[in-house]
């Protein structure tokens, strides 16, 4: 997958089913926004931030990230906060309950990274957890 290379959505958007490789393509494109969206959800990005999410990329999906790649996305005019929610929700449906937990452990781990967690990246994450319409069990991981 190619940074910015949303086919994988645009495709669940189109009415295909969901197989598991665009689901899979599906996660690593939500989890790669969400993080970048975390890194500047407080105006401040900070090169931990940024360090944790080329890690937490490398380990979930392989993809090795570049700085630029990541402001890219964490500043694009696309995900401001209204669009970004409304595209949670969008994809919300396609994804499955490990793969909304995932998301939202990799974006706790990257808010602490910088070990100053502000109102506003906790505003975020749960904003994220809304729009991905998670119950607290879901939240803390916790599947059937």
């Amino acid at each position: 997958m190619t940074f910015g290379d949303f086919s994988s959505v645009l495709k669940s958007f189109g009415g295909s089913s969901a197989n598991e490789e665009i689901q899979d393509e599906l996660y690593k494109e939500v989890l790669m926004v969400t993080l970048a969206q975390a890194s500047n959800a407080d105006a401040n990005i900070h090169p931990l931030e940024i360090e944790t999410i080329q890690q937490i990329m490398r380990r979930e999906t392989g993809l090795d990230l570049t700085g630029a790649d990541i402001r890219k996305a964490s500043l694009s005019d696309m995900y401001e906060a209204a669009n970004f929610r409304k595209y949670l929700r969008r994809v919300r449906g396609k994804l499955n309950a490990e793969n909304k937990a995932a998301i939202l452990q990799a974006l706790v781990d990257v808010i602490k990274s910088d070990t100053i967690i502000n109102v506003l990246e906790i505003d975020f994450i749960n904003r994220v957890a809304d729009a991905l319409r998670m119950t607290p069990a879901e939240q803390l991981g916790l599947t059937a």
